[in-house]
């Protein structure tokens, strides 16, 4: 660790060993999160057939758990500003691991649904507040590196659990992949618990104007719609992609879990991407990336008739998927240490909270399409939803440096 880290370290009055222990937790809470969240993905089909929905029905799984992802996590980072992050943390894992106790078992859709509306609200409560440890720990100048790897188990949890899934539902069971994602949420929230300190130096209390002043910043307005198209765009193939795989790239269930690891793979080195990215170009990096995502998306769609080109396609999708994450992050959490300290807890939330926000736009937008034109047409609506992103990326970017020389004329 740098002499910064150990700073961090003496302030949360932790040693270097429990500090490291600190983040390799808030890894593996990363990871569960990711497989509670995105179980469904795996087993949509089996979950059609088990509760006898209909296919675009299961996709309320997905959306319904990132509406209340997006609309509680801001919200409950506002009304909790004056509490202790540690009492927060407890009362959100023990929510969390209800959550999971609830889906696992659910006897009826409408259940399930439910659980997906708990888990969405307090998953994204979670994850910010363990954000917030991040710069206490690793110190300022690894933080953007360190978040990244929190995020990339995130992605990589999203795709292992849909490969697994799908393998365990179509060799045994669709339930036990919902017990093992289970099991994993209760030994990461009581180890992360035991292991993290109880107090820290962002534990001063905001009140909510201190913490809504964040969005006077135009800047971070405009980075939470960057998520909401740059996200939705992907979401509107990757919330359907077994069956894309399966009705019209024509693979079988192993090829298909196959293809969803490799993805994952493709997803977590597209978490370390957007690290280095943010580190080397900041926001402007996505002024590049969101074309090229566009134009792989229309790959997808043009390449619908071919299993190879189509995958090809697929995985690198995959690779462009989170390289908007970090930079946005980047963009709220320092308009927060700049200019409003007292939210930096709700600049936390502001990534999973628009990732979310695009998650469910993207998953409507693809039921639309899959109710609509067809599964086959996925792939060009999300290339002009990435042509969007793109456009809010030149603005963000202008919008800081705007800012930036603002603060140094009246500094």
């Amino acid at each position: 660790m740098t002499s910064s880290a150990s700073a961090a370290s003496t302030t949360l009055n932790v040693s270097r060993g429990r500090a490291l222990a600190c983040v390799a937790l808030l890894v593996v809470i990363g990871f569960s999160l990711g497989c509670s969240e995105f179980v469904v993905i795996g087993i949509e089909a089996e979950l059609a057939e088990a509760f006898r929905v209909p296919l675009a029905r299961v996709g309320e799984l997905i959306s319904f758990f990132s509406i209340a992802y997006a609309v509680l996590t801001p919200t409950l980072a506002i009304v909790t500003g004056r509490f202790r992050r540690y009492p927060l943390l407890v009362a959100y894992a023990t929510l969390f691991c209800l959550a999971n106790v609830v889906m696992a078992f659910a006897p009826t859709f409408e259940l399930l649904l439910a659980s997906r509306v708990l888990l969405g609200a307090v998953s994204g409560g979670l994850l910010a507040l363990g954000i917030t440890y991040i710069p206490e720990l690793v110190g300022a100048e690894r933080s953007s590196m360190t978040i990244s790897v929190v995020y990339a188990s995130f992605a990589v949890a999203m795709v292992f659990i849909t490969s697994v899934g799908k393998i365990v539902a179509h060799a045994l069971d669709w339930q036990l992949i919902m017990l093992a994602s289970l099991g994993l949420a209760v030994a990461s929230s009581v180890a992360l618990l035991a292991v993290l300190p109880r107090t820290g130096s962002t534990d001063a209390p905001a009140t909510m104007r201190e913490q809504i002043e964040l969005f006077r910043e135009p800047q971070v307005a405009c980075a939470v719609f960057i998520f909401l198209f740059g996200v939705g765009s992907v979401y509107v193939l990757y919330g359907y992609v077994t069956p894309y795989l399966e009705e019209v790239l024509g693979l079988d269930a192993v090829a298909a879990s196959a293809v969803l690891m490799a993805y994952g793979v493709a997803c977590f080195f597209s978490n370390l991407l957007s690290g280095w990215l943010d580190t080397r170009f900041g926001i402007r990096a996505l002024t590049v990336t969101f074309p090229m995502q566009a134009l792989l998306l229309l790959a997808v769609w043009l390449l619908r008739g071919s299993a190879v080109g189509g995958v090809a396609m697929i995985l690198l999708v995959g690779l462009s998927m989170y390289l908007v994450s970090v930079p946005c992050v980047s963009v709220f959490m320092h308009s927060a240490m700049r200019w409003h300290p007292k939210a930096l807890t709700l600049a936390s939330s502001l990534e999973p909270t628009s990732f979310n926000m695009g998650i469910a736009f993207g998953t409507a937008m693809g039921g639309v399409v899959v109710s609509g034109p067809g599964i086959a047409h996925v792939g060009a609506v999300g290339a002009a939803f990435s042509l969007v992103a793109w456009g809010l990326a030149a603005l963000t970017y202008m919008l800081e440096r705007r800012r930036a020389r603002s603060a140094r004329e009246q500094g």
